[in-house]
């Protein structure tokens, strides 16, 4: 039975979609495939209970594709292509098709193992790409090839060990990193309570009160963050930032952050 969080976020995923009646299809089917759900779920008790980090499961990954939405729709706003759409070899709606099934893929290889969980996410995902695309684009071979392709690179991507070079891809990768507020670090800290090494990604996610993503003022997309105590600035500089800087979509980000209070500091 899925969570009230899980309801909760797909539903701002689907309002964020009631205009787009292709994707809002493809995530309906999505949030209904029963095996994508156990994936999510598995990987997630592996992640927490086995490993001792913080949320990848159903929750985070459906955080990081409202991120994602959020983000793409901006750049949208802004007149920017997408890289299939400035290609020429695929549509806006063919971009966020791909974005959507990454977001939701790219960590099922957390139920195998941290290390190259990225390669084996991709691995896992792509019998449940392709009968999605399947239902979607029967008759449509070239839509099929371009988004499996896309989803592909966004999942084996999104840890920045994988050089990517196209915007959507870029945009999954910052979207993960923003997914890091304190309650995706609630449940670690609960039940992980013995020291260990790395204990300070939980601790500093912990930190982070909110994340906001808006129109910006300088750059397309703004970020901005506020955390409760300076823990949180480890976060942001050691992952969110690593990730921004590995993202081809880096030139359209601002990021401001700073402890409830006080003066944000501007990095981007």
């Amino acid at each position: 039975m899925k969570s009230v969080k899980e309801i909760s976020t797909e539903t701002k995923i689907l309002n964020r979609l009631r205009n787009n009646p292709v994707c809002l299809e493809l995530v309906n089917y999505l949030f209904n495939d029963a095996e994508l759900q156990e994936m999510q779920e598995y990987a997630n008790n592996v992640s927490i209970r086995r490993l001792g980090y913080n949320d990848h499961g159903p929750v985070h990954m459906r955080q990081v594709v409202g991120n994602a939405i959020k983000m793409l729709n901006i750049l949208h706003d802004f007149g920017i292509k997408t890289s299939l759409e400035e290609e020429e070899i695929g549509t806006f709606e063919d971009s966020m098709c791909a974005v959507i099934m990454a977001g939701l893929m790219h960590d099922l290889g957390m139920s195998i193992s941290r290390q190259g969980h990225e390669k084996m996410s991709a691995l896992l995902a792509q019998p449940i790409i392709d009968r999605t695309l399947m239902h979607m684009f029967p008759n449509d071979l070239h839509r099929r090839v371009i988004i499996r392709a896309m989803t592909t690179e966004a999942i084996v991507g999104h840890m920045s060990s994988h050089k990517i070079h196209s915007t959507e891809a870029g945009i999954i990768l910052i979207a993960d990193g923003c997914d890091m507020t304190k309650g995706r670090a609630r449940i670690p800290l609960s039940i992980n309570t013995a020291p260990k090494v790395g204990d300070i990604h939980k601790y500093s996610a912990n930190a982070i009160k909110w994340i906001g993503i808006h129109h910006g003022e300088r750059k397309p997309i703004k970020i901005d963050i506020e955390m409760i105590s300076e823990v949180g600035f480890f976060q942001i500089e050691e992952v969110l930032l690593s990730k921004i800087d590995a993202s081809p979509a880096k030139k359209y980000v601002e990021l401001y952050a700073g402890v409830e209070g006080e003066a944000r500091k501007c990095y981007l």
